[in-house]
């Protein structure tokens, strides 16, 4: 079953879009499943899963943090990770900086911007990214990259509002790019969408979906 999801979700969507496979809550087993069916990015949502996944599967395996990161959780995964999503401090960037330089590696990070009309979702709004980008802090970190935003749209059927919030990511990440990474080739990740959402996503111009039940099924 997972194999076949995997597939039909690959065939679906263009090679420019990067799957993040959801694999939070679920066993090794079922990682290595699509592992073997040639998946290899895989996102978890918390520190001490993630870190026990990475030690039992193979090495070649791009783990993606893409849940709530506390500081103090950083150093778990700072030897290994290869994205963290949802960033949303300034604090959480000098912590995440300060572990990678340990590690003498640079680690790629997504700024996180809060899109839904949910109060519970994490996220900074535009003026908050600014200031963090125009911050002198911010310019002296040498370990990590930023590389892109993300965002979860509102938990609704109503699809307008899930189109208009994606766009609002979309033109975030425009507004970053043309004023602090315009000749900066690695900013290019707009990571929105996941099982319900992501076809929608890709319309607005998602480069990344992060999907979960669609390829594992249900918890």
């Amino acid at each position: 079953m997972i194999a076949e999801a995997l597939h039909k979700i690959k065939n679906e969507i263009s090679s420019d879009v990067t799957l993040v496979a959801v694999s939070k809550t679920k066993p090794v087993s079922d990682i290595q499943i699509a592992y073997n069916a040639g998946q290899r990015i895989f996102g978890e949502n918390k520190v001490q899963e993630l870190a026990e996944k990475y030690e039992q599967l193979p090495r070649d395996i791009e783990w993606h943090l893409i849940g709530h990161l506390q500081t103090n959780k950083v150093k778990y995964v700072a030897e290994f990770v290869s994205l963290i999503h949802a960033v949303d401090s300034l604090k959480l960037l000098a912590e995440i900086n300060k572990q990678a330089l340990k590690h003498n590696r640079t680690i790629s990070c997504l700024l996180q911007f809060h899109i839904a009309d949910e109060e519970s979702k994490f996220g900074l709004n535009l003026e908050e990214a600014r200031e963090i980008l125009s911050s002198n802090d911010f310019v002296e970190m040498q370990n990590i990259s930023i590389v892109g935003v993300m965002g979860m749209a509102t938990f609704t059927d109503n699809i307008e509002q899930i189109q208009e919030e994606f766009r609002t990511l979309e033109n975030y990440f425009h507004v970053l790019k043309s004023h602090f990474f315009k000749y900066n080739g690695d900013f290019k990740e707009i990571s929105m969408g996941m099982s319900g959402d992501y076809t929608l996503a890709i319309e607005e111009g998602s480069t990344m979906i992060r999907v979960g039940s669609s390829i594992f099924g249900g918890r």
